[in-house]
């Protein structure tokens, strides 16, 4: 990862394995640096749906038994979900946890103005890289909807309407490009007689 930087690092989560990305980016924070990471709802999880799903409705039971009103109160949101995961490989009760903490950000989805940010993947975090072919994995985003987080088809329908924006984009981005290409191309044709013209009389 890059070193110490004022300007965030954008890491797009779509398939990278959650606890190998969470220790990479709790390093990376604790060096100084401030992470971003976006589609938290496309991260997987090593292991089939069925035993995640357990695994993680056992964690929503663990309440406080005097008074359960009083918490822990467990996240459903995908990039909450990650965001907790990082916060229990950090020292988040001393000021240099708190201060790492802070300089991340997680979301669902793709929100502006990251949507136009250049994006960088963990090659050593990814699943294809690091589970074996035919391994079971799940997606964080199915675990969320499942035990509760209610904004799945919200992010799915932003995600669709940012891609088409993305898409019409970057057709405006290749036409322009063409247009100004073949006005160089017809400038250089039109100034060529001129040219041969200065160059006969020796001007330069």
């Amino acid at each position: 990862m890059p070193g110490f930087s004022d300007k965030a690092i954008v890491i797009d989560g779509k398939g990278h394995l959650l606890g190998r990305l969470a220790a990479v980016v709790a390093k990376t924070i604790l060096q100084g640096n401030k992470v971003v990471v976006v589609h938290a709802e496309q991260l997987n999880i090593s292991g089939n749906f069925f035993r995640a799903k357990l695994k993680y409705l056992a964690f929503l039971r663990k309440r406080c038994n005097v008074n359960p009103a009083r918490g822990p109160f467990h996240f459903r949101a995908p990039n909450k979900i990650f965001w907790r995961t990082v916060r229990g490989m950090l020292p988040h009760k001393t000021e240099r946890g708190k201060d790492a903490l802070r300089r991340l950000k997680t979301y669902d989805g793709c929100p502006p103005p990251y949507d136009r940010r250049k994006k960088v993947v963990v090659p050593g975090s990814l699943r294809l890289l690091c589970l074996k072919p035919g391994r079971k994995y799940c997606q964080l985003g199915r675990l969320s909807h499942e035990v509760g987080w209610k904004y799945q088809q919200v992010v799915r329908t932003l995600e669709t309407k940012r891609k088409v924006k993305q898409i019409l984009r970057l057709r405006t981005i290749k036409s322009l490009r063409k247009v100004t290409r073949e006005t160089r191309e017809k400038v250089a044709k039109m100034t060529k007689p001129y040219d041969a013209l200065i160059q006969s009389y020796g001007f330069k």
